[in-house]
């Protein structure tokens, strides 16, 4: 767990004292890449609107370790925390501590943000949460590699990106040792799931758990997929890539270090940015197929409102205003979050700032979403058991047949008598 967990005050135009029925509101927010700062104004502009405060919690990195936090808190009945940034797998784990927005946020405003979304916010008929942005994998490359070895597209299957990323390393190693043909999340976390079901889709593999509940990982696609990974390993990924989380993968590729990344849309605004050595030189592309299809798993975030927040009133319209399409707007120019409005993929400022908005509109909404829904109050356990089984494969521990057959039988028992 990061220590540097703590409370801090915003500074705002309007002090909350100006207004007598202000209050002070706690608002959870990530720190991944530029999600702490963007975050913060966003805050900051609504309190100067309402008169209100806003303290910002600074959440852990690693979703696993904000979901162990988040859940310290709401076990305990916590109201530290008002507002809580959930994970778009965790509303059917945590919907009994939240406040039901439906009827409190105006069917409108709901609706205009995509269904698919909504749906995954919604837990037994209760709106958990809004939807604040979404998020799919993708592959960000060189463009200048791309050229400078003779390649005319991104890679459209693995075994092409394997062959392309093994030929630039190589050249490009000839004066810096450092340098990778491909990075990607292989931590044995959270990320580690999503980059996994990536791999098992493309190959046909199945989704861990189908949308009936059956149990379907072990299989012969399955299998195969992810000794595909395993093979990167020492090969075209550094053998430290079992280590690395998203923001690892993005400074080495951001330090001009690697031919491809798997990562998701947040990179790309860094990856702009001055102090970037690639900067006008990355291209975005959906990932690759394993002969089945591109798969890109679905994330994102969503605010919801704790049940035990002492200011539920000024939580929700705080909720209504970062989720709306103002806010939702800002931060897709400044950060590159995608939004879950749809009418903002056909804003011309957002295209301007995010060429590939556009072009890859499909991946996001055709996302892989992980089995939260069929698992219910189980998933976290689900995905553990998973991204742990993987992890066994990457490091060489466990072939991807064995660890399937092994994975299979331990989900079983997770399962009981059902999900």
């Amino acid at each position: 767990m990061k220590k540097a967990i703590a409370l801090v005050s915003l500074t705002v135009a309007i002090a909350a004292t100006s207004n007598a029925s202000a209050v002070t509101v706690t608002l959870a927010c990530g720190t991944v890449g530029q999600e702490l700062q963007l975050c913060k104004d966003g805050a900051a502009r609504w309190a100067k609107k309402t008169g209100n405060t806003v303290k910002i919690f600074e959440s852990p990195n690693l979703t696993n370790d904000r979901l162990g936090l988040y859940q310290q808190q709401l076990a305990a009945k916590s109201s530290d925390i008002d507002v809580y940034q959930l994970d778009v797998v965790w509303p059917g784990l945590l919907a009994q501590h939240f406040v039901d927005l439906k009827g409190k946020v105006p069917a409108a405003e709901v609706n205009a943000h995509f269904k698919g979304i909504v749906d995954a916010n919604t837990v037994n008929g209760k709106l958990v949460a809004m939807p604040w942005f979404t998020d799919a994998g993708l592959l960000y490359y060189r463009t200048d590699l791309l050229k400078k070895y003779g390649f005319s597209a991104a890679p459209k299957t693995w075994t092409e990106l394997a062959l392309m990323a093994s030929k630039v390393q190589a050249g490009e190693q000839k004066t810096n040792k450092s340098f990778a043909g491909y990075v990607w999340q292989g931590k044995n976390y959270e990320g580690l799931t999503c980059d996994a079901m990536e791999w098992l889709v493309s190959f046909g593999g199945g989704t861990i758990v189908d949308s009936t509940g059956k149990i379907t990982i072990n299989n012969a696609q399955a299998a195969k997929a992810l000794d595909t990974a395993a093979s990167w390993i020492k090969t075209i990924s550094p053998a430290g890539v079992t280590t690395y989380g998203e923001e690892e993968a993005r400074g080495i590729f951001q330090s001009g270090n690697a031919m491809f990344m798997r990562n998701w849309p947040y990179a790309w605004a860094l990856g702009q940015g001055d102090d970037s050595k690639v900067k006008g030189k990355i291209g975005v592309a959906p990932l690759p197929s394993g002969g089945s299809r591109n798969a890109a798993t679905l994330g994102g975030w969503q605010l919801g409102v704790s049940t035990y927040s002492k200011n539920q009133a000024a939580a929700i319209d705080l909720v209504r205003y970062l989720s709306g399409p103002a806010e939702q707007k800002i931060r897709a120019i400044e950060g590159t979050y995608n939004p879950t409005i749809q009418t903002l993929y056909k804003d011309k400022d957002i295209l301007k700032a995010n060429p590939f908005f556009g072009s890859l509109y499909s991946v996001f909404t055709s996302a892989v979403a992980r089995p939260s829904g069929p698992t219910k109050g189980k998933y976290n356990q689900v995905s553990q058991a998973f991204s742990t089984a993987v992890s066994d494969v990457l490091n060489g521990k466990m072939k991807g047949q064995a660890a399937v057959a092994k994975l299979s039988t331990d989900l079983a028992r997770i399962k009981g008598r059902g999900w």
